[in-house]
């Protein structure tokens, strides 16, 4: 098999492709021969040694892959040589092969390509947990989603819309956002407006009739969060997903009393494995979305998983546009 190899964290140029032996099976575990990984910020994290956890090395990263399940070892019970599945791993997904534990892998329908299975996958993951578990959404709700272009943002508007809610997607660039605002009830507010700490919140309430919000997805961190919060309408809900922006913020606790707001964050990998069946309940709710029409991954690129490098410099630079997908063949 061909993988991905960190032998040492450090810069994208540092890295490389090789021949290593082919995966085999333990107790309840599955090999995935992989047709497509997307590529992830926290890949970009995990390569340098920026992330919170960094494998053992020898190591290939790629949190998620879609492929076909090649072999499998003893207790399996749910999966068969041949089953078309969306895997989610920890690492080990720039590669032709993975291997991941029964309940990691998730069916695939015969009509959902390996490229969409991926570019879907972790990101709309995240959004349905964001707003589901930690947001605790309700159907009529309005929810201001920032960082919208981005693939966790766009997969939350879309969901949003799709179970019966009001999104207010902010970005900093119009015509990025345009394609995530497409065939949903949606507004946008704009972040690169100036003096962001007063001007988000009146753009919110010039879209909420002065009401406010109910959830905040925040994905972003630093100045757009401290502003996000102070949208929340009475017993509000922020949750954190994510620090693209830089700062990590704080929060000050006379905003949670004053108006009864809730804050919360979310660690996506935990619920994947501590409660592999919540994952499962989330993919299927997710698939029905997509079958019906109402999630899609936008644009996406696709490149050879000898690209890799020049996928993550595009990440680290922002000049990625849409979901970029390592395809195996």
């Amino acid at each position: 098999m061909r993988a991905v190899q960190v032998r040492q964290p450090g810069p994208l140029d540092s890295h490389q492709i090789e021949e290593i032996s082919d995966l085999t099976t333990g107790p309840g575990e599955v090999v995935v021969d992989l047709r497509a990984a997307v590529v992830n910020y926290p890949d970009l994290l995990v390569v340098t040694g920026r992330y919170q956890v960094t494998p053992p090395a020898p190591f290939a990263p790629g949190k998620e892959g879609a492929g076909i399940v090649s072999s499998v070892g003893p207790g399996v019970k749910g999966l068969r040589v041949g089953d078309r599945v969306l895997v989610h791993v920890e690492h080990g997904a720039y590669a032709t092969q993975v291997i991941a534990k029964e309940g990691q892998c998730f069916p695939l329908p015969s009509e959902m390509s390996f490229v969409d299975a991926a570019a879907v996958g972790l990101a709309a993951q995240t959004a349905w947990f964001a707003l589901q578990e930690r947001g605790k959404f309700e159907a009529g709700e309005i929810v201001l989603i920032t960082g919208a272009s981005g693939a966790v943002g766009q997969a939350a508007v879309q969901i949003v819309a799709a179970l019966g809610g009001v999104a207010i997607a902010a970005a900093s660039n119009l015509d990025r956002a345009k394609t995530v605002l497409e065939g949903t009830n949606s507004h946008f507010v704009n972040l690169a407006a100036p003096d962001l700490r007063n001007s988000l919140r009146q753009q919110v309430h010039d879209a909420t009739q002065g009401r406010g919000v109910d959830i905040v997805i925040d994905t972003l961190g630093g100045d757009v969060f401290d502003a996000a919060i102070r949208t929340l309408a009475w017993c509000g809900r922020i949750v954190t997903v994510g620090f693209a922006a830089g700062r990590i913020p704080e929060v000050k606790a006379n905003y949670l009393l004053v108006k009864n707001i809730s804050a919360s964050g979310l660690q996506w990998s935990d619920y994947r494995d501590r409660t592999p069946e919540r994952v499962a309940r989330a993919h299927g709710g997710l698939v029905d979305l997509w079958s019906r029409g109402l999630l899609r991954p936008g644009k996406v690129r696709t490149l050879p998983l000898s690209d890799f490098a020049k996928a993550l410099e595009a990440i680290d630079s922002r000049q990625a546009t849409g979901r970029l997908v390592l395809t195996m063949e």
